[in-house]
């Protein structure tokens, strides 16, 4: 059997401490050091630790401190818990900290977690793939202060269509904006929905068009921690999905039932 792993990477989730995983749940409540992103994680996932578990914000620290707590706890014999935001996968900045560890001989393990987009969908009660209308969700970022391929900027993800997700863009609407429109496929009347801390007590949602929306997040004050969804599938309520899915469709045969 498997020695358990020394440092064990937690996607927390989008902000209502019950949407984390029951698997990392169970690595919360083990642990003995927790590091934790104080400045996104619900502080309510602190409540879950065992009594005496070592605790510490991520927000002030940089890549060396965190490594070094890491380190050190793992001398001890200690299990460490390195909690994330949402996934930490997805603009976790997890590589570098595996990559730290590698060097060190610290085994690690990584427990996946429920992404903003997922919880936008879920405020928004709305499908991101409907047939004939999009199949393809791209989540994305504009480029800020860290930088983006030039065959990833958001004016050539544009040109594909589809649904988009974009994170850590809100503060950028209006080059947002520009972008998604130079692509060619996207227009000013194309829905656009943002949904600023998805999941939480909080949460706001605002919704429009490439041609109104970044006025409509102007006016609410929504500068930061929001998640951008683009494309036709935030119309299908309004025009009705055209194509109905096969995998429900009575005339459809698949290797679990027959048409009728």
């Amino acid at each position: 059997m498997a020695s358990e792993p020394q440092v064990i990477f937690v996607g927390a989730g989008p902000g209502d401490p019950e949407l984390i995983t029951v698997k990392g749940l169970k690595a919360l409540k083990r642990a003995q050091m927790v590091i934790w992103a104080g400045s996104l994680v619900n502080p309510a996932l602190l409540e879950e630790l065992s009594e005496g578990c070592e605790v510490h914000d991520s927000a002030c620290l940089d890549l060396p401190q965190v490594i070094a707590l890491m380190a050190r706890a793992v001398g001890e014999g200690k299990s460490v818990v390195r909690l994330h935001t949402g996934d930490p996968a997805l603009y976790g900045a997890i590589q570098e900290q595996m990559e730290e560890l590698d060097a060190l001989g610290i085994s690690y393990a990584v427990i996946p977690g429920v992404t903003a987009v997922f919880a936008a969908a879920a405020t928004l009660k709305q499908e991101l793939t409907l047939p004939e209308v999009s199949q393809t969700l791209i989540l994305t970022r504009v480029e800020g202060r860290t930088p983006v391929p030039e065959t990833e900027r958001l004016r050539h993800i544009a040109a594909i269509g589809g649904t988009v997700g974009l994170y850590l863009s809100v503060s950028m609407m209006g080059k947002v904006v520009d972008e998604l429109l130079s692509g060619g496929v996207f227009t000013e009347q194309t829905p656009v929905a943002v949904v600023a801390r998805a999941s939480w007590p909080d949460e706001r949602r605002v919704e429009g068009t490439l041609g109104d929306i970044a006025g409509k997040v102007l006016d609410a004050g929504i500068g930061r921690q929001a998640l951008i969804l683009i494309g036709e599938v935030l119309n299908a309520r309004e025009k009705g999905v055209p194509e109905k899915s096969k995998l429900y469709d009575p005339s459809f045969t698949h290797g679990y039932r027959t048409a009728r």
